[in-house]
């Protein structure tokens, strides 16, 4: 057993002996650098209602590399990029703000977190980031329906 394979099993037999509120994990086909989650948007959010399916793909060297986090349901949101990739703009996932001593429990509470209060100065969709910090109404009902369409 690797060293990467050793620390993802004690991380993920901590995720599931105490599990973060809303947030399930699941290794694929048990392969335990890939696992699919699924984050229930936040009671007090405007993805409240909805069940988002994300991919988390662990790297061989783990914990060295960060991991990658992406949404597979689509979403309305600046920290999300709108395409068929989800890929999420969450700082600690950036190469140069990982530190081997991050845990993957961080980065699923951190990425809900980001459904409680999107962060529009640190958008990979700009135009949705504008849209939040310019006409918040309107950014809450797209992002409700959305929800309503796609997060089901």
């Amino acid at each position: 057993m690797t060293q990467a394979t050793k620390r993802i099993t004690r991380e993920y037999t901590e995720i599931e002996a105490n599990p973060p509120q809303g947030i399930t994990i699941q290794p694929i086909d048990e392969d335990m650098f890939k696992w699919n989650i699924e984050i229930t948007g936040p009671k007090e959010s405007i993805y409240a209602g909805g069940t988002f399916k994300l991919l988390l793909t662990l790297p061989t060297n783990y914990p060295f590399k960060p991991p990658v986090l992406s949404f597979q349901t689509k979403i309305y949101h600046p920290n999300v990029t709108n395409d068929d990739k989800g890929s999420m703009c969450l700082g600690i996932l950036r190469s140069d703000q990982w530190k081997p001593s991050c845990k993957i429990l961080a980065v699923l509470e951190m990425a809900r977190g980001l459904l409680m209060e999107p962060n529009p100065d640190d958008a990979v969709e700009t135009s949705i980031a504008e849209q939040y910090k310019n006409d918040k109404a309107t950014f809450e009902k797209t992002a409700k329906a959305w929800v309503k369409q796609y997060a089901k």
